[in-house]
């Protein structure tokens, strides 16, 4: 078995932010389901900041086993 990382980006609007997290769950769900992964070894989230410091992205990586 092979362990591969995966990433995911989204961009974060003021106060749309909790349907933006949503959208991301989502789209990290579906991509396991549709290869099949069964085994998570770690999931990460950082977030992306401007010149100012502000937060304007979030980015989630995973890890799996293949």
């Amino acid at each position: 078995m092979a362990v591969k990382v995966k990433s995911f980006g989204m961009e974060i609007r003021p106060m749309k932010t909790m349907q933006e997290l949503k959208q991301l769950d989502d789209a990290v769900n579906s991509f396991i389901a549709a290869n099949g992964i069964k085994k998570l070894i770690s999931v990460a989230d950082s977030s992306t900041t401007d010149d100012k410091g502000e937060t304007i992205g979030l980015v989630r990586v995973i890890a799996y086993e293949d």
